[in-house]
């Protein structure tokens, strides 16, 4: 992924699509925090998360206080209308 995030130009947008997670582990975390925080390193100016069920939300607000810092934008977003018009696409 490192390589993959090199290429990205300064600012880019990301969006981390849940709509089909129905369940994840707590060994997960420590992964998702290091994707985070490539992301973040690699100079994104917004990530825009789709989570349509907020009940499946599996403390992405906790994991963003601990993994990216207060400049980095983040949006949840409940539906695709909502991440298109976020993403500004």
């Amino acid at each position: 992924m490192t390589t993959e995030l090199g290429g990205m130009s300064l600012g880019f947008r990301y969006m981390a699509d849940f709509s089909q997670l129905e369940s994840m582990g707590l060994d997960c975390v420590p992964e998702i925090g290091k994707i985070m925080e490539l992301i973040e390193k690699a100079g994104a100016s917004l990530t825009v998360r789709f989570i349509p069920d907020p009940n499946k939300d599996i403390g992405m607000n906790i994991l963003t206080a601990f993994h990216y810092s207060k400049h980095l934008k983040v949006v949840t977003c409940k539906n695709l209308v909502d991440v298109v018009k976020t993403l500004e696409l």
